[in-house]
C-alpha cells in the first residue's frame, strides 16, 4: 500500500521533519513453527511484517490488515509481547520517522503467502534457525523475545 493519505497531509506541511507513529510488528508462525518474513522494498532487507495504524484503528485490528495487505494472508493475534520505541528512521526519500512499536505473536489462519502490494520484493516462510541472511537486528530482536514469551509483555528500559 502507498503512503497513507494522512501521512501525505502531514509531509505537505512539515515537509522531512520527524512524525511519531504508532506501529504494529507481528512475529506471525505456521503450523510448521516458521516465521513469516517480508523483504522491504524501501531498504531492500528482510524484516518482520510490520506497518502503521490509520487514525482511530486499533492495534491488533490494524496489525491483522497489514498482514493480509503485504502478504495475502490471514493471521490470528495469540499476544502482545513487547512495547517499545524504535530508534529515529531516515528513508530513502528523505522522510524521518519514529515509531512506538507494539509486538504481536500471531498465528497463520489461511492464505498463501505472498507478495500482496508494493512494500515487499519478497515474502517467505523460514524456520527461526535458519533466518535469511539480511534479517535486520530490530526483527531479530522482536523475534527473540516473541519465541520465549512466557506471559509477560516486554517493555523497553530507559
Amino acid at each position: 500500500m502507498p503512503t497513507p493519505d494522512f501521512v501525505l497531509a502531514l509531509r505537505e506541511r512539515i515537509g522531512h521533519e520527524p512524525l511519531w507513529m504508532p506501529g504494529v510488528t507481528a512475529v506471525l508462525r505456521n503450523e510448521h513453527g516458521e516465521v513469516l518474513l517480508v523483504r522491504r522494498a524501501d531498504f531492500g532487507h528482510w524484516s518482520l511484517v510490520s506497518g502503521i495504524l490509520e487514525p482511530g484503528e486499533q492495534p491488533a485490528v490494524g496489525l491483522l490488515r497489514e498482514i493480509e495487505e503485504e502478504t495475502g494472508v490471514t493471521a490470528e493475534i495469540e499476544a502482545l509481547t513487547a512495547v517499545w520505541s524504535l530508534p529515529e528512521v531516515t528513508y530513502p526519500n528523505g522522510d524521518r520517522a519514529q515509531y512506538l512499536d507494539l509486538c504481536f505473536l500471531a498465528r497463520h489462519i489461511s492464505g498463501e503467502a505472498r507478495v500482496n502490494d508494493d512494500e515487499s520484493l519478497e515474502v517467505g516462510w523460514f524456520a527461526p534457525e535458519a533466518l535469511p541472511a539480511g534479517l535486520v537486528e530490530r526483527s531479530r530482536v522482536r523475534l527473540e523475545r516473541a519465541l520465549s514469551y512466557d506471559g509477560s509483555v516486554w517493555f523497553q528500559e530507559a
